[in-house]
């Protein structure tokens, strides 16, 4: 059965398919557009109105599941437009989650197009977003090592992996599929870099869109820690170093791993919060998705009775880079910078061991004593997934 491809693009579509390539701002047909009038001009009302439409949608479903109705029916140079709309007033938020979820948004959204066009299409994206691509015999496309590896090391899909690769001097050959995905995340990694803003041109993005700023806000909530059943109040203040780092990764919208996912969760479950704070911790990761974080919450803290699943000792952690005991340099707080002294203790083996010594309260006497059931995603079959993200179980391609 043949497959249908979608007819190959000229370049004023190009463009408007994809604003974030460069040569897009040809669709203004040399008009000169300041911050000042896309946020003001009345001429540019609609473009806004997409923007925010846009930005609004990607914080409700950061996956793109549902098209958006606005941007198909626009004339080219107003999707363009809508674009930068979007990424001003992103730039203008103060805290970077919005950006980062609106990022997987769009990505997601071109990488539904781009799973079903040409190949040549597929190449020139790739090309104008700075990496090469090239078709060889058939449908096999060749990625330089190098492209490849800063694509998709990111993905932390297993199938990505350079062992399961084809290798030919230099290049890896990958077919249409996986070169869509890869594609796909590096739209994520452009669009995830924002738009420079003067400080006059944000006090007037803030003022104009303080009703939109707020609604987003609203919509990607920083999580909160709250009572458990019986065990008094979470103490966010006790946990150990690598768990707040955790914590600060998501709230600010950044990918924290699979396995740094599950340890988060069964830690969180371990000290006592309930179901929906645990849920709430990962509102702010990019590719949050209600349901899919659900469910792997509910199987992470469902097993063994209720129990659930014990977090990973500190050695295994270390080896996934995931301890920083040594102290964060990203970090704002100065207790979150400095090296952590107990840390370093001999007897210390576990982070709830951490949370209990300080006077944090378990669900469990012995949950540091038991070894962990399950270290991450990648420790072999049977181990939880990671909330909000799904494993990949299909075909190699």
């Amino acid at each position: 059965m043949a497959v249908r491809r979608a007819a190959a693009l000229d370049t004023r579509s190009l463009f408007a398919e994809y604003p974030f390539l460069a040569g897009a701002e040809s669709l203004l047909a040399g008009e000169r557009v300041s911050v000042r009038s896309l946020l003001e001009d009345a001429s540019y009302a609609r473009a806004r109105a997409i923007g925010r439409a846009r930005v609004l949608a990607a914080a409700d479903d950061p996956r793109a599941s549902r098209d958006l109705g606005e941007i198909a029916g626009a004339e080219a140079d107003v999707r363009y437009l809508s674009f930068l709309f979007a990424q001003i007033l992103l730039a203008a938020s103060p805290s970077a989650a919005p950006l980062r979820r609106w990022a997987v948004a769009e990505a997601k959204r071109a990488h539904a197009r781009l799973a079903d066009v040409p190949a040549e299409e597929l190449i020139e994206v790739a090309r104008r977003l700075g990496f090469a691509m090239e078709v060889i015999e058939g449908e096999r496309i060749a990625v330089p090592l190098v492209d490849y590896l800063r694509l998709a090391v990111p993905i932390r899909e297993a199938d990505f992996r350079l062992p399961r690769q084809d290798l030919d001097r230099g290049r890896v050959l990958i077919g249409r599929v996986r070169a869509a995905r890869l594609v796909q995340e590096a739209i994520r990694l452009r669009l995830s870099l924002p738009v420079p803003l003067a400080d006059d041109a944000r006090d007037a993005v803030r003022g104009q869109e303080r009703e939109t700023l707020a609604t987003l806000a609203a919509r990607t909530p920083v999580p909160v820690a709250r009572p458990g059943a019986g065990l008094g109040a979470i103490r966010p203040e006790l946990f150990p170093p690598c768990i707040r780092k955790m914590q600060r990764m998501l709230q600010a919208g950044e990918n924290l791993s699979h396995s740094g996912r599950f340890c988060l969760a069964a830690f969180l479950h371990r000290a006592g919060a309930d179901f929906e704070t645990i849920v709430d911790a990962y509102r702010g990761a990019p590719d949050f998705d209600e349901a899919v974080t659900r469910y792997q919450v509910e199987h992470i803290t469902g097993h063994d009775g209720g129990r659930g699943y014990t977090p990973p000792e500190c050695d295994t952690l270390r080896s996934h880079g995931l301890c920083f005991r040594d102290g964060d340099p990203s970090a704002v707080l100065p207790l979150d910078r400095e090296r952590d002294e107990r840390c370093f203790e001999p007897t210390l083996r576990h982070p709830l061991q951490y949370y209990r010594r300080r006077g944090g309260r378990l669900t469990e006497a012995d949950a540091v004593v038991r070894p962990s059931s399950a270290t991450g995603p990648e420790e072999g079959r049977g181990t939880p997934g990671a909330p909000g993200r799904s494993r990949s179980t299909g075909p190699r391609r």
